[in-house]
């Protein structure tokens, strides 16, 4: 498992300190004479480089020390990487345990032409000379610098003078847009949406968020009433306002619809409430969007940003599934996305297909609202507690570190990296749940381990579905209080409810589809054509180089962006999108 030993992590400060600098002087002295032997030979045979725009403007892996070597004196000319060092006033080095691999893990820093950038390092204890990983990241851009902390405005012009707009004023006509077009334009209001709007406008980037909901928050407000997250409040903050210190370690949907309400007022993000996205197209002379949007009062506007970023979730529409009868079934029939709570079905038979997260909230909400409820089963999923599942976010967010600094060591792995330490929590997971597993296959529910061993957090990057963090669902099966029926096993639908094919009748009054949601390229095909989909092609899933598709960084159609996901993803990419648009603004970057 990669897990700090914390017992040995300060051991030998000073003397690991050294040999960090050491490595980070003669990596520096190698990579500005240009010496790609000398610069190969600091690097394990076996290492990996992770950059997040310091060196590529992009999110790059590289594997391999000739590879890593080559790719380093290629970029550098234009870069011009120096001063190498180890961070003032962030972690020190530490000795720890990753990946089964004893290390000194050390954060650096380093300016480039542009910027001024952070790193992780980590240097085998048995061969410290040479780097197993490390990872550079671009942390802001010199002249572009957030008006935060030390930097943080006077406030004396929002007086006006006595005599001018005061603060609400002015955000007012800022939000208006009546004078004036964004530079950006983001389709969602949630947190990927807030947090880079947030990031943006500090970037000095004009930016405008529309969302179809009435409220900001609305978009979890709006969700199913048992609804909460299944990660703890550690992972979770949001850029530059983390939650309050008393709020509970899992949030429910409607505290985290009215933080993100506070967000969006506090951050003086700009938010079209109550607007739909109609549809962009894309003009190459103006090099801009024609973007169409209506607003809450049915009028209609066409904007024209150089950048739409989608941020309106890494789903598609509701699935709809042809299902055999289904048009004979006289019950009510919801889709996950529609359904609000149980309360209305306490003593009625329930039906839930789909048995991913949603549809085990789903089924939980039913039972504990005093509904006959079963679960039927399309496929197997992977299943781990939530104790197992904060294994995997506790390797970084729980070791007592600054979060900036937390962040920076959880983006350090790239894919090969993030396949082995899923291989490794998986094992440790299984084993903590061994009882809970046993006791679903006792009941017949069909369980893996993901394609290749890595469980629960592969199919996060891959497919985002096919697995369940128990709260309790996983407990109410294995006590038969939701029962279980294989979606093989059932003939068709009837008007009374499922007809199994051993002529049983399972009676249902209600059947809520947990069928998940189409493609986001589908919604891509729809708003902004089929040309443009098939450009640029699959959004989220692994790409060729192991990173997501299409997410976080630059695709195949200019001015097209994508941010989605948790929280921690939100606070964390946000950061790059914005640096990203920053840069094209300045000219920096094509």
């Amino acid at each position: 498992m990669e897990q700090a030993d914390l017992s040995t992590a300060m051991i030998d400060e000073g003397t690991d300190a050294e040999k960090v600098s050491q490595w980070l002087q003669k990596f520096e002295s190698a990579l500005c004479r240009h010496d790609r032997d000398d610069l190969a030979a600091l690097f394990a045979e076996d290492s990996h480089w992770r950059d997040l725009l310091a060196f590529t403007w992009n999110i790059t892996p590289c594997q391999g020390n000739e590879a890593i070597a080559y790719s380093l004196i290629t970029r550098q000319p234009k870069v011009r990487a120096c001063g190498f060092q180890l961070a003032p006033g962030r972690t020190p080095p530490r000795r720890l345990k990753r990946l089964g691999v004893d290390v000194i893990e050390a954060i650096f820093a380093f300016e480039t032409q542009t910027g001024r950038a952070n790193g992780v390092i980590r240097l085998p204890l048995n061969q410290p000379a040479r780097a197993w990983v490390i990872m550079t990241s671009l942390q802001e851009l010199k002249g572009h610098e957030p008006p935060i902390n030390e930097r943080r405005p006077t406030g004396t012009d929002h007086s006006g003078g006595f005599a001018g707009e005061n603060w609400a004023e002015r955000r007012a006509r800022e939000q208006a847009f009546s004078d004036r077009e964004p530079a950006v334009l983001i389709v969602g209001a949630g947190q990927s949406g807030l947090s880079t709007a947030a990031r943006l406008r500090l970037l000095g980037v004009d930016t405008l968020c529309v969302d179809k909901m009435p409220r900001v928050g609305d978009v979890w407000r709006e969700r199913y009433h048992s609804l909460a997250l299944h990660n703890k409040v550690p992972l979770n903050h949001m850029a530059y306002l983390p939650f309050p210190p008393h709020w509970p370690a899992y949030l429910p949907k409607d505290m985290i619809g009215h933080w993100l309400e506070h967000y969006a007022i506090s951050m003086e993000c700009n938010v079209w409430s109550g607007t739909s996205f109609l549809g962009a197209d894309f003009d190459e002379g103006g090099d801009h969007w024609n973007a169409r949007v209506q607003r809450a009062d049915g009028s209609e506007r066409v904007l024209r940003p150089r950048h739409i970023i989608f941020a309106n979730g890494i789903l598609g529409a509701p699935k709809s599934p042809k299902l055999p009868g289904l048009e004979d079934f006289k019950g009510k029939v919801f889709h996950t996305h529609g359904f609000r709570n149980g309360a209305d079905w306490q003593g009625k038979n329930a039906l839930v297909l789909g048995a991913g997260t949603s549809g085990h909230d789903i089924a939980q909400d039913l039972c504990n609202h005093g509904a006959n409820v079963k679960m039927i089963q399309r496929g197997s999923i992977t299943v781990s507690s939530v104790e197992a599942a904060n294994l995997s976010h506790a390797l970084y967010y729980d070791e007592g570190l600054p979060i900036e600094d937390c962040d920076l060591i959880a983006t350090s792995n790239s894919y090969p990296l993030a396949i082995r330490a899923a291989r490794m929590l998986t094992e440790r997971q299984q084993d903590m749940d061994k009882t809970l597993l046993s006791g679903l296959a006792a009941r017949g529910f069909k369980l893996d381990v993901g394609e290749d061993g890595t469980g629960y957090l592969m199919k996060v990057r891959r497919q985002h579905a096919g697995y369940y963090l128990n709260i309790g669902a996983s407990n109410l099966v294995v006590e038969g209080k939701i029962g279980l029926l294989q979606y093989a096993d059932i003939e068709r639908f009837v008007p009374e409810g499922a007809l199994m094919k051993d002529g049983r009748l399972e009676k249902a009054d209600l059947l809520v589809t947990a069928t998940g949601y189409q493609s986001p390229l589908e919604v891509v095909r729809q708003l902004l054509g089929s040309q443009i989909a098939d450009k640029i092609g699959p959004i989220w899933g692994i790409a060729a180089d192991g990173e997501l598709n299409n997410m976080y960084r630059p695709t195949p159609q200019k001015g097209l962006w994508f941010v989605g996901s948790g929280f921690s993803q939100a606070r964390i990419y946000s950061h790059f999108i914005a640096l990203q648009i920053r840069a094209r603004e300045s000219g920096l970057v094509a």
